[in-house]
């Protein structure tokens, strides 16, 4: 019988307004993917601003956490999935162009589609 991995998905909502929140969902998917567990972040409302090119760069770290943009490039190095609401992005007049890359825009079924197959779903 085939083992199936283990998957975690995370939905991020809080994005440079407040890099505490915003550092959490990488700090746990980067522990996660270290346990060899598969870990998604899914970048929602403001969190997608940490999606957009350069902004990771100027936040300072919060929390006691490393800064973002390290969380980040470990977590997307250790093999994480990050996917950026599309409305969300629209919205904030973010072009998929201005994304880092690694990242991957979604819409709301493939994430309904990836939280019925996840172990657990945390929302931050």
């Amino acid at each position: 019988m085939e083992e199936t991995a283990e998957k975690i998905l995370y939905i991020s909502t809080h994005g440079k307004e407040n890099p505490e929140r915003a550092s959490v969902p990488f700090v746990l998917a980067n522990a996660a993917l270290a346990m060899d567990i598969q870990a998604t972040v899914v970048l929602q409302g403001d969190a997608v601003t940490v999606a957009q090119k350069g902004v990771a760069d100027d936040m300072p770290a919060g929390g006691g956490f490393p800064p973002i943009k390290k969380l980040i490039q470990d977590f997307l190095e250790l093999g994480g999935e990050m996917w950026v609401c599309v409305p969300c992005i629209e919205s904030r007049n973010i072009d998929e162009a201005d994304l880092i890359e690694g990242a991957v825009t979604t819409a709301g079924g493939k994430v309904n589609l990836a939280a019925i197959a996840a172990n657990a779903v945390f929302t931050y």
